[in-house]
């Protein structure tokens, strides 16, 4: 485990350090000096071959450490956007994890989305407003898992699954608190 935290270190200071604008400039800088000794070596297969092999070596290894960036981003983009449906009220909690599903399973989600979308475009061509928020049909995106029943949204009050909530009063704003494991939640405000 050291080592991969190690690599990952190291990828992300090289990434880092790779997309900046001195990196681009030494870049640059060995192109001009390698052009520079052309007359020296008289433009020989040697002369050629260091900035080719130079320049193979290390786009081959940048993919690798980019790669790894690129990995490692995508993933925390991920759980930034779970968070993000799961928080939401009336968000649908089956588009959590869809990077797991299989392509077929991700087109089928995706086609409500896909109408929606195309009817807005329809909506703004005929002068109309796009900025309403229609329902989309939990059984169109994903059939809960066997055994598994949706949670019911009570603002936070608990009551026992099929019984009436013990309130009718509307949600109020959640106050951020932390779980006994040090992970933010929400609580109904007093």
């Amino acid at each position: 485990m050291k080592s991969a935290s190690r690599f990952a270190a190291f990828a992300k200071a090289t990434s880092r350090a790779a997309g900046r604008p001195s990196a681009f400039l030494m870049a640059v800088a060995v192109i001009l000096a390698w052009l520079v000794t052309g007359p020296i070596f008289h433009y020989s297969d040697t002369w050629q071959l260091v900035i080719n092999t130079g320049t193979t070596v290390i786009t081959f290894l940048m993919v690798f450490l980019i790669q790894n960036s690129q990995n490692r981003d995508s993933q925390a983009l991920q759980v930034k956007l779970d968070e993000l449906i799961r928080v939401v009220e009336g968000a649908h909690n089956a588009l959590l994890d869809l990077e797991e599903l299989d392509e077929e399973e991700l087109d089928r989600i995706r086609a409500p989305y896909s109408k929606l979308a195309k009817n807005a475009r329809e909506d703004l061509r005929r002068g109309k407003v796009d900025t309403d928020r229609p329902e989309v049909s939990p059984t169109s995106i994903g059939t809960p898992a066997p055994g598994i029943e949706p949670r019911p949204r009570t603002c936070g009050l608990r009551h026992a699954p099929g019984a009436p909530p013990r309130s009718a009063r509307p949600c109020r704003p959640a106050i951020p608190s932390r779980s006994s494991a040090g992970w933010p939640t929400a609580r109904p405000a007093p």
